[in-house]
């Protein structure tokens, strides 16, 4: 939009040049972000060198090693590759070990390569032993004959000696162990990591010109920008209840873009009683968010928890809940067809199997096949929680998540039709601090299978510090360069809210809502404005988005005349020639 009031004697040519950089310092406290998902002939090299850990390779014999428990422990070599092997196992714990000095606060990275003398689907976990407790830092499947590799972390509330050992349940295998490293991070060095990331990945470099109708430098002219809708989608879930409330909607209309129905598309919603759909609520919900320019996330088709089923469902023998599944999922995958980015397609299915129980362990897959066939333009997604935020469960860590993942895309079906299958995770944090080190390594392992990850209901349990720990969360989320989306479970309903609530009922601010404005005014929405240089020219990085360009300046000011453009920073496409692209945008303006 330009505005201008014109004098009849004036003749002004002003020549804007938006010249988009791609490129950024050389960090100094680097985070290794890779990850093998495949199981090698050979580990790869430890990260960090090591860290803190003694002769990481092995390649000094057994030196540093300790058994743990009562195990035997060897040192051996194998094609070129010392490693050692915990044998004879009577425990869980039985194991190889070595003792470690952490620092309280600190922020521990863990990597190691994993192999077992027998079997091909044998978790082994990576455990730390303090003076407080045993803390858990990565799990992964290991099989005999090929390396997997664990990466995790863990920060650590005291310091002093611990033990870094490794388990496994099945105390029939040996577990052979190489490549081992713990990295220590400060908080400042861990946020250094994530203001990188925001710069390479959030964000692009931009330099603005300003130019006369000569075509020189137009010095100290003041340039403002405002961001007036981000990229990165950011949003919360909602309740039918803002359809009738002005106060809650203009309350989310300003924050964000994209959101989650908390209930209303949910099969107990829809027909609550046999054969009687009722999709008013979630139709007019939908409604509002096409109207809005609000992405939506059609959660969900079916949910694997048998407590969440419709009261007349579980009575089903296996035919006639096969005939209702089926009438189900063309009904309402037909229904909002090209209205919804994603569909959760069954929810929450590493940790229930009510589906699975009663029509096949192949359920997901075949759901995943027809869902795809009816809406081939929504990213299908799992959608589980503990992946991220609770090392305590195993059932849908990342090693488990991609063994799901892999066995819906590899499907026969839903294979030959080219679908993708999305990483959904709940991200629900639980009552303790959250392990940022174990965040951050999980989603390097996900985002390494190349599908999409977004985070899909995020919060966090009530805690002394639960309004810190969700900032910490939400940080760290939005940090990560394969994070694409975020969308927080706290919807606000006349009953309240699920664990978290960002607003009162009349739509003020709470402490969380506090923190979310303040992340959003960083990631973005802060005003930036400067003048510029003796070139003409404003340096700045901003996120990506649409922005709205003022300019003035005293020749301009002095015959009334004002100039508005918008602007739209989008992220750099990589070339495979050079790694990076150049875009140059002129605008030119003759009045």
């Amino acid at each position: 939009m330009r505005m201008m009031k014109r004098d009849k004697n004036l003749s002004l040519i002003l020549l804007l040049c938006i010249i988009l950089f791609a490129g950024f310092g050389a960090e100094a406290l680097s985070y290794d972000h890779t990850v093998s998902i495949e199981c090698l002939t050979h580990p790869h090299k430890p990260q960090y060198n090591g860290g803190i850990i003694q002769n990481p390779e092995l390649n000094n014999g057994s030196q540093g090693w300790i058994q743990f428990g009562e195990s035997a422990i060897q040192h051996r070599e194998s094609l070129g590759n010392k490693y050692i092997v915990a044998h004879k196992r009577k425990q869980t714990y039985d194991s190889v070990s070595q003792k470690v000095f952490l620092q309280k606060n600190k922020h521990y990275a863990l990597s190691a390569w994993i192999q077992v003398n027998e079997g091909n689907n044998v978790e082994v976990t990576a455990m730390v032993k303090t003076r407080k407790g045993i803390k858990f830092a990565g799990a992964t499947i290991a099989k005999s004959n090929c390396w997997s590799m664990i990466k995790g972390g863990l920060t650590t509330d005291t310091s002093g000696i611990a033990k870094l050992y490794f388990e496994s349940k099945n105390t029939d295998v040996e577990i052979w162990v190489d490549s081992v490293s713990l990295q220590p991070f400060t908080e400042e060095e861990w946020k250094s990591h994530q203001d990188y990331n925001i710069e390479k990945a959030r964000k692009r470099k931009v330099s603005i010109q300003i130019l006369d109708k000569e075509g020189k430098p137009l010095r100290n002219a003041s340039v403002s920008l405002q961001q007036t809708r981000a990229r990165f989608p950011f949003g919360s879930a909602i309740d039918k209840s803002i359809l009738n409330n002005p106060a809650y909607q203009k309350w989310f209309l300003q924050r964000f873009t994209v959101t989650t129905f908390t209930n209303e598309m949910k099969w107990y919603s829809t027909e609550s009683v046999r054969g009687r759909e009722d999709y008013s609520a979630a139709d007019a919900m939908l409604g509002f968010a096409r109207r809005n320019r609000i992405a939506v996330r059609g959660h969900n088709i079916f949910w694997d928890d048998p407590k969440f089923q419709p009261g007349w469902v579980p009575s089903l023998s296996p035919q006639e809940l096969n005939i209702a599944v089926q009438k189900r999922l063309q009904s309402v995958v037909s229904r909002y067809r090209g209205q919804v980015i994603h569909w959760d397609v069954v929810n929450e299915n590493m940790h229930f199997s009510f589906f699975e129980s009663k029509l096949g362990q192949d359920f997901s897959a075949k759901v995943f096949s027809v869902a795809h066939g009816i809406d081939g333009g929504a990213t299908l997604f799992l959608n589980e929680f503990n992946t991220i935020e609770d090392n305590r469960d195993n059932a849908a860590n990342p090693a488990r998540y991609i063994q799901k993942l892999r066995q819906i895309q590899n499907y026969p079906t839903f294979k030959s039709r080219g679908g993708v299958v999305g990483i959904g995770l709940e991200a629900h944090f639980p009552n303790f601090p959250p392990n940022l080190p174990y965040m951050r390594a999980s989603i390097d392992q996900l985002v390494a299978t190349r599908s999409p990850v977004w985070i899909t209901e995020i919060d966090v349990s009530p805690q002394n510090n639960q309004v810190q720990s969700f900032e910490q969360v939400l940080r760290e989320a939005h940090s990560h360069p394969g994070v694409q989306g975020i969308i927080m479970w706290t919807a606000r309903s006349p009953q309240g809210c699920y664990r978290l609530c960002l607003t009162d009922n009349n739509f003020n601010n709470l402490p969380a809502g506090v923190v979310v404005d303040k992340l959003l005014h960083e990631w973005g929405l802060k005003p930036f404005s400067a003048n510029t240089d003796h070139n003409g020219f404003i340096h700045v990085s901003l996120f990506h988005g649409d922005y709205k360009l003022e300019i003035n300046h005293p020749l301009i000011n002095n015959n009334n005349y004002s100039f508005t453009h918008h602007l739209q920073v989008n992220p750099i496409h990589h070339h495979h020639n050079n790694g990076s692209h150049i875009t140059t945008q002129i605008v030119k303006l003759c009045v």
